[in-house]
């Protein structure tokens, strides 16, 4: 019980210092000098050496260099019109299931995941199209704000996603097969929305007005010509790292290169929107390698504690069923995204559960997918979900109007959680097929 009892202890250093309104950075920086300090006993000096070799192994990593390129991709597309192009390519093409245009926040969040990497990025950008077409048509608004938060989230499980490049960072697996392992469960997930939404409007017909009109061949040409944009991203960015071709951070590279070009060709490239994009991506990437820098450091301190030993020996000795173990991680993950981002709590969590998980005889692949879901489902819960605070901004609506709106697809992530857990060829199947 005694790595039971130094858990605790840092983990309520960190909430009281994240609690203060310190940098998330700098307070897991502090947690970890004071705990070498003050529960390992290690010296000034020795703590030192620690922190200096620690920093300098984790910020040198190559797999590191994704993260602001796929920042940079994002942020490029964010500024161009392909997210109007890929309302208007959608439009057509679900004209004909029960629901409608409600379809195109789930479609074009599945579709906007694919090149951005970002939830909010996600959530902003398809966010700010479709939530005044849906509601100038008349459109239920609960529905309208929900779908498009939990769709919203599948930025950070359909690949190219910076969670799973830093999943894969700190927990030395392939960020390749993370990729591949995200995608039937993002189709899943965006699947089991699109269900919902026919099962509702099929039930209430009035949540989405019929347009009046046939669409007609030249109108689906049309659609296709808008989204081939998106598609060539997507087969560019994607395609070159599932072949082999690429590596995830030469994707991004290239990646970057096909936005500018498109953005070009589409008439919308700009110093502008050059100098605008880079220095968002700059910001983002400072703050995320920032925290994964502290983080190492962090997790060095907690291993020289014995922590994940310590647990791992004691949950074993309980002697609990995998299912009954994974049950009790997804709890804690639960509470965690009540209070933290997704980084933090991928970053403070995984020196500790990753060793228990893998003990009870789970995938790690397939963990790294688990832990990405239930990070989106913080993206979703206050006071703390992004989502919801994103769609605050982009509709005025009140936030408990938005949580209310989310929380039927709050319970229907976890229904996919649940279907993975059962079934975990779904997150392993396209990994296997890799030999990277």
């Amino acid at each position: 019980m005694e790595a039971f009892a130094v858990a605790v202890a840092v983990l309520a250093m960190i909430f009281i210092t994240l609690g203060l309104g310190v940098w998330v950075f700098a307070g897991l920086l502090l947690v970890a000098v004071a705990s070498l300090l003050c529960i390992a006993g290690f010296s000034v000096d020795r703590i030192g050496v620690i922190v200096k070799s620690i920093v300098w192994k984790s910020a040198s990593t190559w797999e590191l260099a994704a993260i602001p390129l796929f920042l940079w991709m994002g942020e490029i597309i964010f500024r161009s019109d392909i997210s109007e192009r890929l309302f208007r390519g959608l439009a057509p093409l679900v004209e004909w299931l029960p629901g409608r245009l409600l379809h195109t926040n789930v479609m074009g969040c599945t579709l906007f995941a694919a090149v951005s990497g970002s939830t909010s990025a996600t959530t902003a950008t398809v966010g700010k199209i479709t939530t005044t077409a849906l509601r100038e048509r008349g459109y239920d608004s609960q529905l309208s704000l929900g779908s498009l938060a939990g769709a919203g989230s599948l930025g950070l499980l359909i690949p190219p996603s910076i969670i799973m490049i830093i999943y894969g960072v700190l927990a030395e697996v392939s960020i390749a097969k993370l990729f591949a392992a995200g995608v039937a469960p993002g189709l899943l997930v965006a699947a089991i929305f699109s269900t919902y939404i026919m099962v509702r409007c099929a039930l209430r017909p009035e949540l989405a007005p019929a347009s009046g009109g046939r669409v007609t061949l030249p109108q689906l040409l049309r659609a296709v010509a808008d989204l081939l944009p998106i598609g060539v991203l997507i087969v560019t960015v994607l395609g070159g790292i599932y072949s082999g071709i690429v590596t995830p951070s030469e994707a991004a590279a290239v990646g970057v290169f096909a936005a500018v070009v498109l953005t070009a060709l589409l008439g919308r490239l700009s110093w502008a929107v050059l100098s605008e994009s880079l220095m968002a991506a700059v910001r983002t990437s400072c703050m995320v390698c920032s925290i994964l820098v502290s983080a190492a450091v962090l997790s060095t301190a907690i291993g020289y504690m014995h922590i994940p030993a310590g647990l791992t020996q004691g949950i074993a000795a309980l002697e609990l069923p995998p299912y009954a173990l994974l049950f009790l991680v997804a709890l804690l993950y639960i509470v965690l995204g009540l209070f933290l981002d997704g980084i933090s709590i991928v970053v403070m969590s995984l020196p500790v559960t990753l060793p228990i998980i893998v003990q009870a005889g789970f995938d790690p692949v397939w963990f790294g997918v688990f832990l990405v879901l239930m990070v989106e489902l913080g993206q979703v819960t206050p006071p703390v979900g992004f989502n919801l605070f994103v769609l605050q901004g982009i509709t005025g609506a009140s936030l408990s109007t938005v949580v209310y709106a989310a929380l039927p697809f709050f319970l229907l992530m976890c229904l996919a959680v649940v279907l993975i857990s059962v079934m975990p060829s779904i997150v392993l199947y396209l990994p296997s097929l890799l030999t990277q």
